[in-house]
């Protein structure tokens, strides 16, 4: 599967009601980590159909930036069945996704 971004409009429908657990990229385009996480959450979603990866940026995005306490970016959160289920700050490895999301 590809990554979906989100802005606020889609949020709901694409998270709040999807039936299978997001993961979730708060990210920025000038911002370097975040460039060096794109191909590696590009490989997790084909790697992993059951999550849904998703990316949303900061700048575009501030008010859902601000929802979830966005302080420094790249953040990562996993959402399901609709709540916050966990988060991790900083580049993360592809194990390290994978952990995020089945914790």
């Amino acid at each position: 599967m590809s990554v979906t971004h989100l802005t606020k409009s889609t949020f709901t429908q694409e998270v709040l009601q999807s039936d299978r657990p997001v993961l979730i990229d708060f990210f920025a385009t000038w911002c370097g980590p975040c460039k060096m996480m794109s191909p590696i959450l590009d490989d997790f979603a084909q790697s992993q159909p059951g999550v849904k990866v998703c990316k949303v940026d900061v700048d575009q995005e501030p008010d859902l930036a601000r929802e979830f306490g966005v302080m420094s970016i790249p953040t990562l959160v996993v959402i399901k069945d609709g709540k916050l289920a966990n988060r991790a700050v900083g580049l993360q490895s592809k194990s390290a996704l994978l952990t995020l999301v089945k914790g």
